[in-house]
């Protein structure tokens, strides 16, 4: 048996791409949220609910894509495809 169990589900658009954001509840009674941005790439945040991890996600998320982007402008690293953020 999984101690989460997915509560909410939504999507964000940054930069014109779209990025899921997926939050869990824990059976403590703890949140986290999480985006894919890649399979061996993923951003996640916790809180005490599910309105605070999603508004610190959501705050983060941004800088999370934008730091990225500059990487991979940087390294020469061609643009992940939409099917790899959601």
């Amino acid at each position: 048996m999984t101690d989460e169990k997915l509560v909410h589900r939504t999507e964000i658009e940054l930069q014109g791409d779209r990025y899921e954001i997926m939050v869990y509840c824990r059976t403590d009674g703890r949140h986290f949220a999480r985006t894919y941005f890649g399979d061996d790439d993923v951003i996640i945040n916790d809180g005490s609910s599910l309105e605070e991890v999603l508004a610190q996600h959501e705050r983060l998320l941004p800088l999370a894509v934008c730091s990225r982007k500059i990487l991979q402008e940087y390294a020469g690293i061609p643009r992940r495809s939409r099917s790899s953020r959601i």
